[in-house]
């Protein structure tokens, strides 16, 4: 998020969204007192609000309009999206099921590239992605793993080798060429105090069968495209194997694959309580008997709820399960900073709240980060890592700041450019001599996860 935030965001919408939200006159909009505040600050402020009016609600005894049928536990387990196999996703804390999905992908020895959250800067990665291209060093990923912001430029990180600079172009579309207004508004969905209509119509635009279609082709050769989103009944991460849906819509031309692929990149890119939750249509046997396919609607958010970034199930980054990656390398993108920002926070609600979600976003990313990087000691993981530090000062004045984020992109342009983006976390001998000792003490095949 940006430091500063002025002015309500707010662009024309399209009949179809406006009805398909109940939009209008009718729709409730939210003005902002005028004045800087910052940006994490609006984020603390709309979960403040949706806590409170959650609170008046249950006090009042009623319970919030949902128009989805009731299913169980049992039935969420089981549940695939509507007309696709089961087998396109999984849910990202088992470990087992990672395992069987990377052993099936015959380039995941490849180096990976894992990319985090983080917004607006976002416009680092796709930046350094881009300088990266230009030094003509960039690996083909063996597995691209994305996380809400990341989740946005995953698909043209796996797709470049098909692409080629069309993906490359696109990433710097994406991240210098827009503003708030083509994100989100305010004015309240029933489940979100801001409607991300216009980022669904980008994503819209962007997803095209096309993009599909390169996935596709990048997925028969043996490499992987995941992205995570946090499934809200269940309260766990998902996550869904891109290139398999690609390869279906390029295959058959089913159009529920091409809405699935856009609905998840949106659903991991969801805030919870901030942007809205997607549904995602899905299905699964009813009845003990005479078996019947019962249709249910699941919500998915923000995979950033569960993780900063998706390297494996947690329960094998900790050691609580003894796997390892088919990899020798990982190339991790966190796009935030993590260092301390000083800013005197006013005795207001807003300002403290909003200092309090960023110290907690960076908390959470630096353990996720400490987990890893101990993972990959303890492996012999050659962990390459790349964020947002003092190298680059610039401060944003308001949410997705056009100059802010094509400064960031420069930045990780440049950085991507000189080979000077990754730090090492030891030496190139050390980390040589480490792989050694991981192949002669684990069984080939084995593998480590992450959330």
């Amino acid at each position: 998020m940006p430091k500063l935030f002025r002015e309500p965001i707010s662009k024309p919408k399209p009949d179809a969204l406006r009805a398909e939200t109940g939009g209008g006159a009718a729709r409730r909009r939210v003005r902002i007192m005028p004045g800087p505040v910052s940006g994490r600050v609006l984020a603390g402020f709309l979960v403040a609000l949706s806590l409170s009016q959650g609170a008046l609600a249950a006090e009042k005894g009623k319970k919030p309009a949902d128009e989805r049928p009731d299913y169980t536990a049992a039935e969420a387990a089981a549940a695939r999206p509507e007309g696709l196999p089961a087998s396109i996703r999984i849910a990202g804390d088992d470990v087992a099921a990672f395992q069987s999905l990377i052993d099936g992908a015959a380039r995941a020895s490849d180096p990976w590239l894992v990319l985090s959250g983080g917004g607006e800067n976002g416009a680092f990665a796709a930046g350094l992605l881009t300088g990266w291209s230009e030094r003509g060093d960039r690996p083909a990923f063996g597995v691209v793993t994305g996380v809400s912001t990341g989740a946005l430029i995953a698909p043209f990180a796996f797709a470049a080798p098909t692409l080629g600079e069309r993906a490359d172009a696109a990433l710097k579309q994406n991240y210098t060429g827009i503003s708030a207004a083509d994100v989100f508004e305010f004015g309240g969905t029933r489940d979100s105090l801001t409607d991300t209509w216009p980022l669904k119509e980008r994503i819209a635009r962007a997803v095209t069968p096309a993009l599909l279609k390169a996935v596709a082709a990048e997925h028969a050769k043996g490499r992987r495209l995941l992205v995570a989103t946090t499934q809200v009944d269940s309260e766990r991460p998902i996550l869904w194997d891109m290139g398999a849906i690609a390869t279906r819509n390029a295959a058959t031309g089913d159009p529920r694959a091409l809405a699935l692929f856009r609905s998840i990149v949106l659903a991991s890119t969801a805030v919870p309580g901030v942007f809205p939750p997607v549904a995602i249509p899905a299905e699964v046997e009813s009845g003990a008997k005479a078996k019947s396919i019962k249709s249910i609607t699941e919500l998915h958010d923000d995979g950033g709820a569960m993780a900063p970034f998706y390297l494996a199930p947690a329960a094998a980054l900790d050691g609580e399960t003894r796997l390892r990656l088919p990899t020798d390398r990982v190339y991790l993108v966190i796009n935030n900073r993590l260092a301390p920002d000083f800013q005197m926070a006013s005795r207001t609600t807003l300002s403290v709240l909003g200092r309090t979600m960023s110290a907690a976003i960076k908390a959470q990313t630096r353990a996720a980060l400490a987990l890893t990087r101990t993972y990959a000691e303890r492996t012999g993981l050659d962990l390459r890592v790349a964020l947002i530090d003092g190298r680059f000062t610039q401060t944003s004045e308001r949410p997705f700041d056009q100059p802010y984020m094509q400064a960031l992109f420069a930045h990780g342009e440049a950085l991507g450019r000189d080979g000077n983006a990754f730090e090492q976390a030891r030496s190139p001998s050390a980390a040589a001599g480490a792989r050694e000792n991981r192949r002669a003490a684990e069984p080939v095949g084995a593998i480590t996860a992450s959330r």
